[in-house]
């Protein structure tokens, strides 16, 4: 991670995107929901959404980033190949766990719901399929 145009390195291989600075969090760690679509056509469009996913967790608590911790890739990036490496990394133990790194998009769409029952400014699973 970078905030500082001259760090980068030509012929390196580089993600760029606007980074959220108030994330949403599920147990104090970023994650991100990886969502399988098949698109059979364009025109006329026709695209189906596997209702299925996954969720891919950090493994070290969230902290706005600053210039001392933005080396911790365990805390800003959801990549699971990075974060399988990380001493804390706990495996969840069925399709349906609400712990660990790697969760079922239904167990983290029930969390959402959860919080969203109780805090009416929140987006249930429906608003944000």
């Amino acid at each position: 991670m970078t905030r500082n145009y001259e760090w980068i390195q030509p012929n390196e291989h580089y993600v760029a995107q606007r980074y959220l600075h108030k994330p949403y969090l599920i147990d104090g760690l970023k994650f991100d929901l990886r969502v399988y679509v098949l698109i059979t056509s364009v025109t006329p469009l026709r695209i189906f959404i596997y209702e299925e996913g996954l969720a891919r967790f950090a493994t070290s608590e969230y902290v706005s980033p600053l210039g001392s911790n933005l080396g911790n890739l365990f805390m800003h990036l959801t990549n699971y190949a990075i974060n399988k490496d990380a001493d804390n990394f706990q495996q969840n133990s069925g399709a349906q766990d609400d712990k660990g790194h790697k969760r079922s998009l239904k167990s983290v769409f029930k969390h959402i719901d959860e919080a969203a029952s109780k805090d009416p400014e929140l987006y249930t699973s429906d608003q944000c399929w």
